[in-house]
């Protein structure tokens, strides 16, 4: 284990087990959810479960051993919905082209990951976005774990309200005290012991049920394999949809990597987060390696937050998780057992550890305070950390401009504010 360096690191094999295990379960439901979402397209809905947990258990593998960081890197939620709903059902883009479109920004991730061009965008960030972005995620979070618990839910009216205190929710907030008890006691393995506890009573009161099998063979993955069209998506139509992908996965992947990371302590004296080119580069290889096997694009996973809240710090966490979906590849009927209300509690624990970024923001300040606040909660209000982030970027400009303080404002943060507004009109005219 001497090329994990453990021991310097602070961390032990047992403690990247439990944080691999942890992020595996809170994660798990990618085995089934992206499946669900792509194959609205038409795609064979078998092999996109083998496809999904392949390209994490490459992504996984390559993260571990390039970058020695305990991250789990796979298709990503928000970007299987724009490829779906956006692109194939909205725009009439066969699934094939946009496999092609895939693939095309993935290509361009790699360019700019050679010219570390993403590299130079993070490090240019001001501070109150550093701070922000892990903040927003945090949000974000314990959004997803409110709605996945059932603790709220829509309303016509009020668009969300609290929801019906149903099994599902009771045992949740079990769940949830169970995780924080623990903490308080300085329990190592708090978050999954809760996920475990809350799965375990979900079968006792019959909100879930023990599966009719427990072995299956992986489904195959020919259907959709090596079926991306590149030459119908090098169609100067589709410049669009290529741009809002690269948008979209650049801050998506960029700014959950700094924010575990962050949240992790994953960076040098300096400030600077380890090995953050070697995790872009990563990145951008299973994005395009996500195309071949016919997924939409990868990225890195917020919910490598869980595991590493846990107290994983290396790459031999991101092995773990890599066995544990291939593992996952033979006994997917036992990983449906775990519901989403049992892995909920996890989302908002961990949203909250990471909110408390916001403490270094100096929310007072209409320079930090507007930018900052506009990033953090737009991201679980739009659904979408990418839109947060664009908002952000440019109010920050905008008031640098109104305060007479524009030398203040860096060449990189004045082109992601352009970026950012021509993201966002995209966004709104293609609805």
């Amino acid at each position: 284990m001497a090329f994990f360096d453990l021991a310097a690191k602070g961390t032990t094999i047992k403690k990247e087990f439990i944080g691999a295990m942890t992020t595996f379960l809170t994660a798990s439901y990618i085995i089934f959810v992206n499946p669900s979402v792509l194959s609205n397209t038409g795609m064979n809905f078998d092999a996109l479960i083998t496809a999904t947990c392949v390209i994490i258990i490459v992504g996984c593998v390559l993260v571990g051993l390039i970058a020695n960081v305990p991250f789990l890197i796979g298709p990503g939620m928000g970007l299987n919905a724009f490829f779906t709903y956006s692109l194939v059902i909205t725009n009439h883009v066969p699934w094939e082209t946009a496999l092609g479109i895939v693939f095309i920004s993935g290509i361009i991730f790699l360019i700019l990951t050679f010219f570390k061009v993403r590299e130079i965008v993070i490090y240019s960030l001001p501070d109150a976005f550093k701070a922000s972005i892990p903040a927003g995620v945090g949000l974000f979070l314990c959004f997803i774990g409110f709605k996945s618990m059932g603790l709220i839910t829509y309303n016509e009216a009020t668009i969300v309200t609290m929801g019906k205190f149903t099994p599902g929710l009771i045992i949740g907030l079990i769940g949830l005290l169970v995780i924080i008890f623990f903490m308080i006691r300085g329990v190592k393995g708090s978050i999954l012991y809760g996920i475990l506890i809350a799965t375990i009573l979900g079968i006792v009161f019959k909100q879930s049920s023990l599966p009719h099998h427990i072995v299956a063979m992986p489904p195959s993955v020919s259907p959709i394999f090596m079926h991306l069209d590149i030459i119908a998506a090098l169609h100067w139509g589709f410049i669009g949809a290529i741009f809002s992908f690269v948008f979209v996965n650049l801050f998506d992947s960029a700014s959950t990597a700094m924010a575990c990371s962050i949240e992790g302590k994953l960076y040098n004296k300096e400030g600077q987060i380890q090995n953050i080119e070697k995790i872009l580069f990563v990145d951008a290889l299973s994005t395009t390696f996500a195309s071949f096997m016919g997924s939409s694009s990868s990225t890195t996973f917020v919910e490598s937050a869980t595991g590493i809240a846990e107290g994983a710090k290396t790459g031999l966490a991101a092995l773990f998780m890599g066995l544990f979906f291939l593992i996952a590849l033979f006994f997917s009927p036992i990983i449906a057992i775990v519901p989403a209300f049992a892995t909920a509690p996890a989302l908002i624990i961990v949203g909250i550890i990471m909110f408390k970024n916001v403490n270094k923001v100096n929310l007072g300040g209409l320079e930090e305070g507007v930018p900052a606040f506009f990033t953090a909660i737009l991201m679980p209000l739009t659904y979408s950390i990418t839109t947060g982030i664009s908002f952000g970027f440019i109010l920050y400009v905008v008031i640098k401009i109104f305060m007479g303080k524009t030398k203040e404002v860096n060449v990189v943060m004045w082109i992601l504010a352009i970026i950012s507004i021509a993201n966002l009109g995209f966004m709104m005219f293609s609805k």
